[in-house]
C-alpha cells in the first residue's frame, strides 16, 4: 500500500502560488489512491478476464504520475542548494553535454518541446551518460534502465494556474527552486 507524501514543506515557494500546489498536491495524491485501487483490483481480477489488461495497462500510468510526481516536488525547496561544482554531477553534466550552461540550454529546450508530458534528466548507468528526454504521457517515452534524476512536470495543471500559457517563465521558476543536492543524490 502506498502513502501519498507530504509536500506541504513546498508551500510559499518563490514562482509557485499556494494555490496551484496544493492544487498540483490534491492530483499527486490521486495517483497514489489509483495506484492503491489497481493493485488491489489486480490481486482480484483473473488474467483470463477483459477487464485484466486494461487495469494492467492503466497501471503504469497511475503509478508512474505518482512516482514522478514525488521526484518532481521532492526535488524541490524554497532554499534551494546550488550545484556543487565539484560534485560527481555537475562532473557528469559537463563531461557529457560540454557545460553546465549547455546542459541547461538542452533541458529547456525539451521542456519547451510541444505537448504534454515530462523534461527528465536521466542517467543511463549501462553507458554511463546523461539524456535529457521528453516523456510524452507517464507511461510512454521512458529509458528503460534509466535513473531518474531531475524532472520538470509540463502538463498544464504544473503552471496553467500561475502562469497561463507562458511555460518559458514556470521553466524559469522551476530552474529557481531546484535542489541540486537532492538531485545529486539520485547519482549515487
Amino acid at each position: 500500500m502506498y502513502e501519498a507524501k507530504d509536500f506541504s514543506q513546498s508551500l510559499e515557494l518563490p514562482g509557485f502560488s499556494d494555490n496551484a500546489l496544493n492544487t498540483h498536491f490534491k492530483l499527486y495524491q490521486g495517483y497514489v489512491a489509483n495506484t492503491n485501487k489497481l493493485a488491489d483490483k489486480l490481486k482480484t481480477t483473473a488474467p483470463d478476464q477483459p477487464e485484466y489488461a486494461e487495469l494492467k495497462r492503466r497501471f503504469g500510468w497511475e503509478f508512474n504520475g505518482m512516482r514522478l510526481h514525488e521526484y518532481y516536488f521532492g526535488g524541490l525547496s524554497k532554499s534551494p542548494a546550488a550545484l556543487d561544482p565539484g560534485s560527481p554531477l555537475h562532473q557528469k553534466i559537463t563531461e557529457d553535454f560540454g557545460s553546465y550552461e549547455n546542459w541547461e540550454t538542452d533541458f529547456k529546450a525539451t521542456a519547451m518541446i510541444r505537448g504534454i508530458g515530462w523534461a527528465i534528466l536521466y542517467y543511463d548507468p549501462t553507458a554511463n551518460r546523461l539524456f535529457n528526454i521528453f516523456v510524452n504521457e507517464h507511461d510512454l517515452g521512458h529509458l528503460a534502465g534509466c535513473v531518474v534524476l531531475l524532472n520538470l512536470d509540463i502538463f498544464e495543471h504544473a503552471f496553467m494556474l500561475d502562469y497561463n500559457t507562458n511555460r518559458t517563465d514556470y521553466i524559469t521558476a522551476f530552474m529557481n527552486v531546484i535542489d541540486w543536492s537532492t538531485v545529486a543524490k539520485r547519482l549515487q
